[in-house]
């Protein structure tokens, strides 16, 4: 009889530490990231970034840190993508989530960003971002042949 106790204070203890607003404190960081990039707001775009935050980029080449990903967005005039689907899970302790989400924009259509928060002193913070172009599985081997040919021109000696 001890063990079920202990058991129910064990999951009342972990269910306990996620808190009900979690997923909502966390969809409003993500939709402040959006709201501040369409502004070009950087110094409120990147405080919701933790420190040692990753973005991966569309281009295979674009695994930034956030210094370098700050260098990049500096000299823009910022980005508008509008969020139409959001997914938010978070892990049992309740201490870090994972999103997926769909996005809008006007000039590349839909995409797809994923990522991870951690829950910090300050609150969520973003420690990675990833932003992609869904391909339609009808068009995937069109796309990827294309991105084939493309890499094999980039190679040197290689043509």
């Amino acid at each position: 009889m001890k063990s079920i106790y202990t058991l129910v204070f064990v999951m009342f203890f972990v269910v306990g530490n996620v808190k009900a607003d979690d997923k909502s404190d966390i969809s409003a960081v993500l939709d402040d990231l959006h709201s501040a990039a369409a502004a070009a707001d950087w110094a409120r775009y990147f405080s919701l970034y933790t420190d040692d935050a990753i973005f991966l980029g569309t281009d295979a080449s674009e695994r930034w840190d956030k210094p370098t990903f700050q260098a990049y967005a500096a000299p823009t005039s910022g980005w508008t993508y509008r969020m139409t689907e959001r997914n938010i899970d978070l892990t049992p302790d309740g201490d870090h989530a994972w999103f997926d989400e769909l996005l809008v924009n006007a000039k590349y259509g839909t995409s797809r960003g994923t990522g991870v928060l951690i829950r910090t002193n300050a609150g969520w913070k973003i420690a990675q971002y990833h932003l992609v172009f869904p391909i339609p599985n009808d068009l995937a081997e069109g796309i990827t042949q294309q991105i084939q040919t493309f890499e094999a021109r980039q190679k040197p000696g290689q043509n």
